[in-house]
């Protein structure tokens, strides 16, 4: 096995020359440039020759004067290593932004100083580009958002950006900051989910503070957020300390989703609840008079000889007529009682808290209001009703069994002469099916 010698003197001077760093021999008395190595003259535009006819004072830009030289040199001495940022003066005239770490050692009784010169002129402009981004993120999230906080959970203390009380019509010394500002203006209704929600978070049964709900602006009115956090610093005893978090305004997109739900839960032709929404509350009346055991009334309503409007006035005055048939039931009905269309000319009524035989009266009505309406405005010769009506509990307790026996009642009203009504318990009586 060969033996490894250590490097003479001019192998030392090829392996500096390597460095990607500039290294520097200087006299501390005079902070002449004894020796550099290759990075040391070609970073700044010189030969080796022309930089050891330079001294600190002539390079480094940020050192003036020999006072503040021999000051850092009583600093250097004192320290291992001494840290120095400045700029060394290239030799177009500009200038290269250096981080310079110092040693001093000792040889045949002579102080010498070792310097290392990192260009950091790339890292200086990152840094300044990170800040600027930086400065950006802050910008967007304080301004080009709708709006954050940031809430000492300790203290109490809250920060609202400006963009969040402007949000809420407030100016920028306004709010106070802490959580009371926040929960006072939270709608009542949904002040109490929106606690349960950061309850659960900080108890882990949610990952995520999220949560929608209605804030009130200064002029008191109330806006649909979506409020966003999460805790960012823990205690000891990984208990919240801080949580930051954003809100947006999505009062648009509620009302839109609202107006589509609307539309989806209601007939396009008369705007009364439409066969799936109309079977939704049916369904939790019925479960409401279980629960309450109270008597549930359901009606059947269907227009008599319906088809004649659509063949003697066409479909367009047909739909006029349903329109205005669906009105004269809704108006002669009581606010409790519940109505929707079932389909085409056919109708269902929902009338809670009332038993079977206290329906009639109601009927009675409904028939009377269609022979004193105004059906010359309305351009159509009058049509009459068929109701069949059912009850809870004699003639079923589910929604379906009650349906299908005041369906079946309608068709005997239809069949044995129109413009009447029959309850269930008649065709039990008369052994109708």
């Amino acid at each position: 096995m060969t033996k490894t010698t250590a490097p003479t003197p001019p192998e030392l001077e090829t392996l500096f020359d390597h460095l990607a760093d500039a290294i520097y021999l200087l006299d501390p008395e005079t902070s002449h440039i004894l020796w550099c190595n290759r990075a040391g003259f070609e970073d700044l535009g010189y030969n080796r020759e022309e930089v050891l006819n330079h001294s600190v004072l002539s390079l480094q830009k940020d050192v003036v004067g020999q006072p503040q030289w021999d000051e850092m040199v009583q600093v250097i001495q004192a320290h291992k290593a001494y840290t120095f940022v400045g700029r060394h003066r290239h030799k177009n005239g500009g200038d290269i932004a250096v981080e310079v770490v110092t040693t001093h050692f000792e040889h045949q009784g002579k102080t010498y100083f070792l310097s290392s010169a990192r260009n950091v002129n790339k890292r200086l402009a990152f840094e300044k580009d990170l800040q600027t981004r930086e400065d950006s993120v802050w910008f967007a999230l304080n301004e080009a958002l709708d709006g954050l906080w940031e809430w000492d959970i300790e203290t109490d203390y809250v920060f609202f950006s400006p963009q969040l009380k402007k949000m809420l019509g407030y100016g920028p010394d306004e709010m106070a900051p802490n959580v009371k500002t926040w929960t006072q203006n939270i709608h009542p209704d949904d002040l109490q989910m929106v606690l349960q929600a950061m309850q659960d978070y900080h108890h882990g049964i949610r990952s995520v503070y999220e949560v929608e709900y209605r804030l009130r602006n200064r002029n008191g009115h109330y806006l649909w957020v979506h409020d966003r956090g999460k805790t960012c610093q823990f205690d000891a005893q990984n208990q919240p300390l801080r949580m930051v978090g954003m809100v947006q305004d999505i009062t648009d997109r509620k009302h839109l989703q609202f107006q589509l739900e609307d539309l989806a839960a209601h007939d396009v032709l008369t705007q009364l609840p439409n066969r799936r929404e109309g079977e939704k509350q049916a369904q939790r009346q019925l479960a409401l008079a279980k629960r309450n055991q109270r008597p549930m009334s359901l009606a059947v309503v269907d227009f008599d000889d319906f088809k004649n409007i659509n063949d003697m006035y066409g479909h367009q005055k047909g739909d006029d007529a349903i329109v205005f048939g669906a009105q004269q039931l809704e108006n002669a009905l009581r606010e409790t009682d519940i109505i929707y269309r079932w389909g085409g000319e056919e109708f269902v009524i929902i009338f809670p808290n009332t038993p079977l035989n206290n329906t009639q009266a109601i009927s009675e009505k409904l028939h009377r209001t269609f022979r004193e309406a105004d059906w010359r405005s309305l351009g159509i010769l009058p049509f009459t009703l068929s109701i069949g009506i059912a009850g809870y509990p004699e003639n079923g307790d589910t929604f379906a069994q009650l349906f299908a026996e005041a369906d079946k009642a309608v068709f005997v009203a239809k069949e044995t002469g129109r413009d009447q009504t029959i309850l269930a318990t008649d065709l039990l009586e008369t052994g109708t099916t």
